[in-house]
């Protein structure tokens, strides 16, 4: 299975995907470029910065993608 296959997979099982998400569950640590290559392909993707905290406490964004019906 390819990188791709598995982001695609993993936002159709769970509804979305971050970059922490796809390091952690997948492996994969340019979920940017897999999500080009998936808009490339035809797939409609959505993509919405979000903010949260980082282990230090530390304000962060970050995106989350999630697949278009």
């Amino acid at each position: 299975m390819t990188q791709c296959e598995r982001v695609l997979e993993y936002m159709q099982r769970f509804g979305s995907i971050t970059a922490a998400e796809a390091v952690m569950d997948l492996g994969v640590y340019r979920l940017s470029a897999r999500i080009a290559d998936l808009r490339n392909e035809g797939y409609e993707i959505k993509s919405k910065m979000e903010s949260g905290r980082n282990r230090f406490g530390e304000k962060t964004h970050y995106s989350r993608y999630t697949l278009e019906a």
